[in-house]
């Protein structure tokens, strides 16, 4: 009887992240179907197009590995107003690397060295989050990961922040690769299967 309550309490907390994440997803798919629509409206910027596949993928491993959560014996509000600001933070995300109007913009390269204090804060706090996230699912779960794991969101943490502080084009080219190419990586590594 307890177990099933706990899955309709994880089931009732999960609907309204899902629906942020799906929004969020939405979000950057019209952002890429503008580009399709309209490809000589504004010029793209490969560097941005990688980083929308990453915040794509992310956000897709990010939905499927909460359900981790459905293990937590407890649900007390301030983990459900967690889940929420996370869920929030990457749809935020999603908004800026999708904008609507271009118009005060030459092109999508200009407008995402504008935004990228914006983008690499945000993307920086979802590192933070994360770890807060991982520990929620349990020290077991925290130290399945290995030292990799912190070793990595200081990393991606010290990156953002450099991103953060500088607009040399072949640092930002440099990072949106490897992040993208370390993040599947990392996916297909830790979260291939749901258990």
């Amino acid at each position: 009887m307890f177990r099933e309550r706990r899955l309709e309490i994880f089931e009732y907390v999960s609907v309204l992240t899902s629906i942020i994440i799906g929004l969020g997803l939405a979000y950057l798919l019209a952002g890429i179907a503008r580009l399709i629509q309209h490809p000589g409206r504004f010029p793209v910027y490969w560097v941005h197009l990688v980083w929308v596949a990453y915040v794509f993928f992310f956000m897709s491993f990010w939905w499927w590995w909460q359900f981790k959560l459905d293990t937590l014996a407890v649900w007390y509000f301030q983990n459900y107003l967690f889940l929420l600001i996370y869920a929030v933070v990457l749809y935020m995300i999603c908004a800026l690397l999708s904008p609507s109007d271009l118009s005060e913009y030459r092109s999508y390269e200009e407008y995402f060295f504008s935004r990228r204090r914006w983008f690499f804060g945000l993307l920086a706090a979802t590192y933070v989050l994360d770890v807060y996230d991982t520990w929620l699912k349990g020290a077991e779960h925290f130290h399945s990961l290995g030292p990799q794991y912190p070793l990595q969101i200081g990393v991606y943490i010290s990156l953002a922040i450099a991103a953060i502080l500088t607009a040399n084009r072949k640092f930002h080219g440099l990072l949106a690769v490897v992040a993208l190419s370390y993040n599947i990586y990392w996916a297909f590594l830790f979260w291939g299967t749901q258990g």
